[in-house]
C-alpha cells in the first residue's frame, strides 16, 4: 500500500510529534443562497443608482430606493407578501429618456342625489370617498383627487382638470409601457358585497393609456456580473426586453452556458384576451422565462410578475422538483368571473407557452401550471423537453450538486487510467473511481426525490479519459429527473346491480 498524501504536512518532517491536516472533501453539505432579483423603475424621489443592483435591507426600503409610488416599491410589496425571508436584491431602473407616461381620467357628470361611498380601484388598490347630495361634481372631483394623492403608494398622481368641471386627470408616476398597465375601475366586489355607485352620481372612466418605451435592461443586467439570482421578477414583456433577458440567461452564451454556470429563471406576466395571449405566447421560445397570462384583473402585470416569482421562489427553495400547482398567490386580484379563462382556454394557453392560474370561490388566485415559453427545437419542431419550470429548477439543483461533489472530492487529483493500481489516500483517481462517486451521489439524490431509476443510470453512465487530452475526463450523465403528478385520469366503470 502506498503512502497517504497530505495536502499540507511535508513528507520530510522530522520534528516530533503530532500534526494534523484538515480534509473537508467528504463534509460539504452546503447549498446556494438562491437569491431573488426584482427589476423595477424608480421615481425621481428614489435614492437608488440606476442599473446598479442593491440588496434589500428590509420590507420598507424599496420605497426609499425606488421612491414612494414607484414600480419597484409596488413590486417589492407584492413580492414580500409571499416571500418574507428570502434574500432579495433590487435592480432599479430610470424611466427611459424618451418614455411617455400613461394618462387617464375620471369624469363626474352628474351629482349624487343621496349619500353614498365611491369605491374606486386603482391598480387593484381601493380608494374610498364619501359622497353626499350637497356636493357638486366639481366638489366630488376635488375630494376624489385628494383621496388618490393621499394614498401615496398608488402608481398615479391626480389633478382636477383646469377647464372641465368634475374631471380628475390621472398620470402614471413612472413612464413607459409596462408602468402604464394601471387598471382604474369602480365597485370591483359588486353589489353583493356592498359596493355600488352612489345614487345619481354619473361617472365615466377613461382607461389609462399612452404609456410608451420601457427602460433598457442591457446595462443593468451586465452590472449583475457573476452574482447568482435564481428568481427574477421581470415587469417587461416587450420584444426588446424579452430578447435581452433571453440572451442574458441563454444556455449557449448566457448564465446557463458551460462557461458561466450561474443559472436563473425569469417570471413575468402579460395582460390580454385569449387570442392576444396565444399570439404572444407562440411568438416566444425561451426555456428560461415563464409568462403568466391573465385578462381583466385590476392588478398590474408587474405585480403579477412579482407575486408569481415570490410564490415560486419560496416553493422551489424548499423543493425544486415539487410541482407549483395549487400554490396561492398573495397580492393580485382575480379577474371577474366573466373574464376568467375556462378549462379549454387554459389548455390552449398551455400549448402556446402561457402559464395559467385558477381562482377559488373566495377569490384566491392559485398557480395551476407554470411553464416556460419553450415550444420548438432549433429545427422548428415541437419540443416539450424544457416545457415545465420544474424541469429547469431540478436541472439547476442536480447540476449544482454535481459541481459541489466533483469540486469537493476531486479538486487536486492525479489522473490514472482504469486498471492502474491506486492506493487509498494517494490523491490519484481513475475514471472508475469518479464513476463510483457519481453513482453514489445519484443514489443519494434519488433517495431525496430529485431523480429516479438509479440502476439504469449506473448502467448507462459513461466516464472516460479524453483520447486527445490525457488530463481531461469526459462524462455522459444519463439522469432521469423525477416527474410531477399533474393529471389524474379516472375511468369510472360502474354497475347498477
Amino acid at each position: 500500500m502506498g503512502d497517504i498524501s497530505f495536502p499540507n504536512i511535508p513528507s520530510n518532517l522530522r520534528v516530533p510529534l503530532f500534526y494534523y491536516d484538515l480534509d473537508n472533501s467528504k463534509a460539504n453539505t452546503g447549498s446556494s443562497t438562491q437569491r431573488a432579483l426584482i427589476i423595477g423603475q424608480m421615481t425621481a424621489s428614489g435614492t437608488g443608482t440606476a442599473n446598479t443592483p442593491v440588496i434589500s435591507q428590509g420590507t420598507g426600503d424599496a420605497k426609499t430606493v425606488g421612491g414612494v409610488g414607484s414600480m419597484l416599491a409596488a413590486m417589492t410589496t407584492a413580492y414580500r407578501a409571499a416571500d418574507t425571508v428570502g434574500e432579495v436584491w433590487y435592480l432599479p431602473l430610470e424611466d427611459d429618456a424618451s418614455a411617455v407616461a400613461a394618462t387617464g381620467s375620471i369624469d363626474f357628470t352628474s351629482p349624487a342625489t343621496a349619500t353614498g361611498v365611491l369605491y374606486l380601484y386603482i391598480a387593484g388598490t381601493l380608494v374610498t370617498t364619501t359622497v353626499t347630495s350637497s356636493l357638486t361634481v366639481a366638489n366630488v372631483a376635488t375630494a376624489v383627487a385628494a383621496a388618490i394623492n393621499a394614498a401615496s403608494d398608488l402608481p398615479v398622481s391626480a389633478a382636477v382638470d383646469a377647464t372641465t368641471a368634475g374631471q380628475v386627470n390621472l398620470t402614471a408616476k413612472n413612464k413607459g409601457l409596462a408602468a402604464g398597465d394601471i387598471d382604474v375601475r369602480l365597485n370591483y366586489l359588486g353589489a353583493t358585497d356592498g359596493q355600488t355607485t352612489p345614487t345619481g352620481l354619473a361617472v365615466t372612466i377613461t382607461a389609462m393609456s399612452g404609456g410608451a418605451v420601457n427602460p433598457s435592461l442591457t446595462e443593468g443586467l451586465a452590472n449583475l456580473l457573476d452574482k447568482e439570482f435564481d428568481f427574477i421578477a421581470l415587469p417587461y414583456t416587450d420584444t426588446t426586453s424579452l430578447d435581452t433577458i433571453k440572451a442574458f440567461l441563454s444556455s449557449k452564451t448566457g448564465r446557463w452556458s458551460w462557461s458561466e454556470q450561474i443559472f436563473g429563471h425569469a417570471f413575468t406576466a402579460y395582460r390580454g384576451t385569449l387570442a392576444t395571449l396565444t399570439t404572444f405566447g407562440t411568438g416566444r421560445n425561451d426555456e428560461h422565462v415563464s409568462v403568466m397570462g391573465f385578462y381583466d384583473s385590476p392588478s398590474p402585470a408587474y405585480l403579477w410578475a412579482a407575486d408569481v416569482c415570490a410564490t415560486a421562489a419560496v416553493a422551489i427553495r424548499a423543493d425544486p422538483a415539487r410541482p407549483l400547482q395549487t400554490l396561492a398567490l398573495s397580492t393580485v386580484l382575480a379577474p371577474p368571473l366573466a373574464s376568467r379563462f375556462d378549462l379549454t382556454d387554459r389548455n390552449t394557453l398551455l400549448w402556446d407557452g402561457i402559464s395559467t392560474f385558477t381562482v377559488a370561490d373566495d377569490g384566491t388566485v392559485a398557480l395551476e401550471n407554470v411553464i416556460t415559453t419553450y415550444q420548438t427545437n432549433s429545427y422548428g419542431q415541437a419540443d416539450d423537453s424544457y416545457l415545465e419550470v420544474e424541469t429547469m429548477t431540478t436541472l439547476t439543483y442536480v447540476l449544482r450538486q454535481l459541481k459541489s461533489a466533483i469540486t469537493s472530492q476531486f479538486p487536486r487529483m492525479k489522473l490514472a487510467d482504469d486498471g492502474t493500481r491506486v492506493s487509498p489516500g494517494t490523491n490519484v483517481v481513475t475514471p472508475s473511481i469518479i464513476k463510483g462517486a457519481l453513482v453514489a451521489q445519484y443514489k443519494e439524490m434519488e433517495d431525496n426525490g430529485y431523480v429516479q431509476d438509479s440502476s439504469t443510470f449506473a448502467a448507462n453512465l459513461i466516464v472516460q479519459k479524453n483520447t486527445s487530452n490525457p488530463n481531461r475526463v469526459d462524462v455522459v450523465y444519463p439522469a432521469v429527473l423525477i416527474d410531477q403528478l399533474r393529471v389524474f385520469a379516472l375511468l369510472m366503470q360502474f354497475t347498477l346491480q
